[in-house]
């Protein structure tokens, strides 16, 4: 959820967030790694949620 007072920061959330349901902002970001265990250490973190799970992209160990 967005919480500022800017409307002209509120104009251009789309340029590096996506608006999901219920107001709520994704981060734009492709993550990439070699190996699966970090990207199961990020999905696993407290910011995990933030990102859409076909963002992450790794190799096979």
């Amino acid at each position: 959820v967005y919480n500022g007072t800017s409307e002209l920061q509120l104009e251009r959330m789309n340029v590096y967030f996506n608006e999901a349901s219920g107001n709520k902002y994704v981060p734009r970001a492709v993550l990439v790694d070699l190996e699966p265990g970090t990207m199961d250490a990020v999905r696993a973190g407290p910011f995990g949620q933030l990102f859409r799970p076909d963002n992450f992209v790794f190799g096979q160990s």
